[in-house]
C-alpha cells in the first residue's frame, strides 16, 4: 500500500502554475494537509470524452507533481443508467491516457474490498484503504465504487436522522422540485419536515426494506427552505428505485443522490482536494454541510472548481452523445468522429498529444470555447516526431513508364522518419507500372499547376524524374484511364546530373507490389462551431455533417503497409497522418485518417500575431 503523506513536491518535474496548484502549495506550507489525494469520479453512464481528459490530466497531474495519489472512482449511484461496459471503457481510457506519465499515481483497490470501520466519538467511521496500481501486476485491481460505500452511506444517513438533520418526505420528487422555488423567493416547506426522529428512522428502515414503490418517499436533508441557494433547500439525499445495480444486484432498493454520495465518498477515501467543474459551485455549500453535520473525526476534503473544457464543432453532453449512438447516427462510442477518448484512440490521437492540448488550454475559472484546430495541432506536432513515413495512393491513376524494362524491379531506400534517424529506413520497390494520385495529373493543367501533365517533367519521390508523353482514355467517356511516360535513368533518387530543376515532387506506389486497402477520411461531425447553439425547439442532430465520413475502398499502398502492427502511427506522405483500424483483416487493411497535414492552428496563430 502507498500513502501520499510520505511524498514531497517532485522538483524534477516542470513547474505547473494555476490557481488550484497555488491552493495546494499553500495547504502544504501551512500544514493543512500532509499529503495530496485527488480523485477522478466519473459516473459510468457513457464513455469518457475530451472534457473528461482535462479532468483526468488535472487530477493525475497534480498527484504527479505533488507526489500524491489519484483515486479512480465510479460514482455509480444510479442503476437505471449505468453499465459494466461503461466501467470497462472508463478504466481503459484512464490507463491509456496516464500510461508512462502518471500511472504510478493511479490508486485502485483489491476486487470486492469495502471500507474499513473504526470507532469514533460521533459514531462508526469508515475509511477505504487504496492500493497504488504501479508494481501490482500480480494482483488484478479495480476502481473504487461509490456502491462499495452503500452500507457506510446508509449508516451516515441514519446518523443524520438521529441528529435531526434529515427527514422522510412523502412528496414526489416532482413536487419537491416545484416546492424548492427559485432564487429570490423562499421555498415551500414539506408537510413532513417536522416528523419525529423515531418515525423518520422507522420509515427510512421500511424504505430500505422495500415496502414502498418508486418515488413514494424520499429522504431529505433539513437545512433552510429560505436559503438563497436553492440547492440548500432541503435537498433529496435518498430516493426509492427498484432496479438491479451492476455491482450490488438487488441488494438495495434505495439509492443515494450524487450530491450526497460525492463528498462522503471523498471523505471515505481520504481525498484532500476534490476538483470539480464550475457547474458544481452552487453544490459546494451542500458538500460542506453534509461533512460538517456528521462530526466526522478525520480531516475533511474540500471542493474546488475550474472551467470545463469546451471545444468547437463538438458536443460534450453525454446524453446527446448517447443519442447519437443509440439512433445509429454514428457507428458507436468509438466512432472516430466522436469526441470520446476511445474514439480519439481509435482514430490515432496519441495520449501525449491530448495531455499537451490540455496543458496548453490551462486551468481557469472562466469558461470559453477552445478551437478544435489547437487539438489537431497538438496531435500533428506529436505525430510529426514519431509517425513512420509511407507512400499511399488514395485515388489511384496508373502510369506506364514506357522506356523502363518490363519485369525489372529496383529498390530505393527511404527514411522511415526524416526527423528521427533512429527510426531507420526501408526498401521501396519500383517497377514499370506505378500508381499516382489522380489529382497529381491534369491533361489540361490549370494556371500554376506544376504536377504531371503532357510534356511536363516531375520528380517521383526517392526515385526518378519522369515526363508525360501521352494518355490512354476510355473511348466511351473520354476519361483518362492511364498515363504514358518516360523516365530519365540518369536521375536516380530524383537528382538530374545536368542540374535541371523540376517544380513538383509526387508520391507513387509500384503497381506490381501495391497493397489494396480501405481508407476512411474524417471531418468534423458538426460543421458549426457550437453544435448545441440551436434555436429553441430545434434538434441539434439535424446539424450533423453529411460529409463527416468518406470511405475509399480502392486505395493502393506501398508494400510495407501490408502488415502494420496495431497502434502504429503513420504519415502517408503528402496526404496526412493515418492509423490502422481494428476492422483490418489479413490482406485487407483499413486505415483511419488521424489528421491532415495542413495546420489550421498555425494559420490562426499567424493571423492573431499580424
Amino acid at each position: 500500500m502507498s500513502d501520499p503523506k510520505s511524498g514531497t513536491l517532485d522538483t524534477s518535474l516542470p513547474e505547473r502554475e494555476d490557481f488550484i496548484r497555488e491552493i495546494i502549495k499553500a495547504d502544504l506550507a501551512r500544514g493543512t494537509v500532509s499529503g495530496v489525494v485527488t480523485r477522478f469520479p466519473p459516473e459510468p453512464n457513457g464513455y469518457l470524452h475530451i472534457g473528461h481528459a482535462k479532468a483526468i490530466c488535472l487530477n493525475f497531474g497534480i498527484a504527479r507533481q505533488f507526489a500524491g495519489r489519484c483515486n479512480l472512482r465510479m460514482d455509480d449511484t444510479n442503476p437505471a443508467k449505468e453499465e459494466v461496459e461503461f466501467v470497462d471503457s472508463i478504466l481503459a481510457d484512464v490507463r491509456w491516457l496516464v500510461a508512462g506519465w502518471a500511472d504510478d499515481r493511479l490508486a485502485l483497490k483489491p476486487p470486492g474490498a469495502k471500507p474499513a470501520t473504526r470507532p469514533a466519538a460521533s459514531g462508526e467511521d469508515f475509511h477505504m484503504l487504496p492500493v497504488m496500481d504501479a508494481g501490482h501486476e500480480r494482483q488484478k485491481l479495480e476502481p473504487f465504487y461509490a456502491s462499495d460505500y452503500f452500507d457506510a452511506l446508509h449508516a451516515y444517513a441514519v446518523r443524520l436522522i438521529q441528529k435531526g438533520r434529515a427527514y422522510v418526505c412523502d412528496h414526489t420528487p416532482e413536487e419537491v422540485d416545484r416546492m424548492r422555488g427559485a432564487p429570490g423567493e423562499p421555498g415551500e416547506p414539506s408537510r413532513w419536515r417536522n416528523r419525529p426522529i423515531a418515525e423518520n428512522l422507522d420509515l427510512f428502515a421500511r424504505m430500505r426494506a422495500g415496502e414502498y414503490p418508486d418515488a413514494a418517499r424520499t429522504l431529505r436533508a433539513r437545512i433552510d427552505m429560505a436559503s438563497q441557494n436553492v440547492w440548500m433547500r432541503d435537498p433529496i439525499l435518498y430516493r426509492i428505485r427498484h432496479a438491479t445495480h451492476h455491482q450490488t444486484g438487488d441488494a438495495w432498493c434505495i439509492y443515494p443522490m450524487y450530491d450526497y454520495a460525492h463528498g462522503l465518498s471523498d471523505y471515505i477515501e481520504g481525498v484532500t482536494h476534490s476538483i470539480c467543474t464550475l457547474e458544481f459551485v452552487p453544490h459546494r455549500p451542500l458538500y460542506d454541510w453534509l461533512l460538517e453535520a456528521l462530526d466526522l473525526p478525520r480531516p475533511l476534503p474540500h471542493q474546488y472548481e475550474f472551467a470545463r473544457l469546451n471545444v468547437t464543432h463538438t458536443v460534450m453532453s453525454k446524453r446527446k452523445l448517447l443519442r447519437l449512438v443509440r439512433e445509429g447516427l454514428v457507428r458507436g462510442w468509438d466512432d472516430p468522429r466522436m469526441p470520446t477518448i476511445s474514439a480519439m484512440r481509435r482514430r490515432g490521437y496519441p495520449a501525449a498529444a491530448l495531455r499537451d492540448f490540455v496543458e496548453r488550454v490551462g486551468v481557469a475559472r472562466r469558461e470559453n470555447r477552445v478551437e478544435l484546430a489547437l487539438l489537431e495541432h497538438c496531435v500533428r506536432e506529436d505525430l510529426n516526431r514519431h509517425a513512420l513515413r509511407r507512400m499511399a495512393v488514395l485515388r489511384p491513376l496508373k502510369v506506364v513508364i514506357e522506356n523502363y524494362p518490363e519485369g525489372q524491379v529496383e529498390y530505393f531506400e527511404a527514411a522511415n522518419n526524416p526527423d528521427d534517424p533512429a527510426a531507420g529506413s526501408r526498401q521501396v520497390p519500383f517497377s514499370r507500372e506505378i500508381w499516382i494520385e489522380q489529382e497529381d495529373f491534369r491533361e489540361v493543367p490549370p494556371p500554376k499547376y506544376f504536377r504531371l501533365s503532357p510534356g511536363v517533367e516531375v520528380r517521383l519521390r526517392t526515385a526518378y524524374l519522369i515526363r508525360c508523353t501521352g494518355v490512354t482514355k476510355d473511348p466511351a467517356t473520354g476519361e483518362v484511364t492511364e498515363v504514358r511516360a518516360t523516365y530519365d535513368p540518369e536521375t536516380k533518387s530524383g537528382n538530374a546530373p545536368d542540374g535541371r530543376k523540376v517544380k513538383a515532387t509526387i508520391h507513387w506506389v509500384s503497381a506490381a507490389h501495391a497493397v489494396a486497402a480501405e481508407v476512411r477520411l474524417y471531418d468534423t461531425l458538426f460543421p458549426q462551431e457550437n453544435p448545441e447553439d440551436v434555436p429553441e425547439g430545434a434538434d441539434f442532430a439535424a446539424g450533423l455533417n453529411a460529409a463527416s465520413l468518406e470511405v475509399i475502398t480502392d486505395c493502393r499502398l506501398e508494400r510495407a503497409l501490408g502488415e502494420v502492427a496495431a497502434g502504429t502511427a503513420l504519415q502517408f506522405e503528402r496526404v496526412g497522418y493515418f492509423y490502422p483500424d481494428p476492422d483490418s483483416k489479413p490482406g485487407a487493411p483499413v486505415f483511419n485518417r488521424t489528421v491532415t497535414l495542413k495546420d489550421a492552428w498555425a494559420r490562426i496563430e499567424k493571423r492573431s500575431q499580424a
